[in-house]
């Protein structure tokens, strides 16, 4: 099951994300966290060296994720996206991963068009496919009072506003890209958690 989670900020992407994860016992894969993560400084970029055995390989821009953070905080302080070439390397250098097998959840990521097409051309180069793409369809107020919630450090007002409009503008193209290719699934979000779960787990004929 490959499976990726699209909503806006505070539509709980990152809930799900982790629910249906562990349900399928499959990785997930959070741009967001590994963002954090990175501007922490606490966790280096996994390894990855070319082999000639394997010509799909290649080594990452970034030599870890310290550097990637150091380039992407200007964008995340100030609610933008983080430019593609960046979080599309990032996600390149994760899905080969040992602990990457075939099986997925992606969450943060795609949040453009480009984005997108980009995925697809690397699930190509690796032999896989997107299942089905999951949008959690939440109302802008309930986007910005969510998230005005939590407790992370760029949980700003102006820089929720300005990722709500971000999506609006960048994301929403990508649920027709996805629409066209029949593996868009919609869901009401502005729901218990266990019920968003539940409605997920029905539209992909899980009993």
């Amino acid at each position: 099951m490959r499976l990726v989670i699209l909503g806006g900020s505070g539509s709980g992407k990152s809930t799900q994300a982790q629910r249906l994860g562990r349900y399928f016992d499959i990785p997930l894969i959070s741009t967001g966290e590994i963002l954090r993560e990175a501007i922490s400084g606490n966790q280096p970029l996994p390894e990855f060296r070319w082999s000639e055995a394997d010509p799909r390989t290649s080594l990452s821009v970034y030599a870890s994720l310290n550097e990637l953070g150091y380039h992407a905080l200007p964008y995340i302080q100030k609610g933008e996206l983080v430019p593609d070439e960046m979080i599309v390397d990032l996600i390149r250098v994760r899905l080969r991963q040992p602990d990457i097998n075939c099986d997925w959840v992606l969450e943060g990521y795609p949040r453009t068009a480009f984005q997108a097409e980009e995925l697809d051309f690397l699930l190509d180069d690796l032999g896989q496919k997107l299942d089905w793409a999951i949008y959690l369809q939440v109302p802008e107020a309930v986007m910005v009072s969510r998230s005005l919630g939590r407790s992370l450090p760029d949980d700003q007002p102006e820089i929720v506003q300005r990722r709500v409009e971000l999506f609006y503008d960048r994301t929403i193209p990508i649920l027709e890209y996805y629409d066209r290719r029949r593996c868009l699934l919609t869901i009401n979000g502005d729901q218990s958690p266990e019920m968003v779960q539940q409605n997920i787990l029905t539209l992909l004929s899980v009993p």
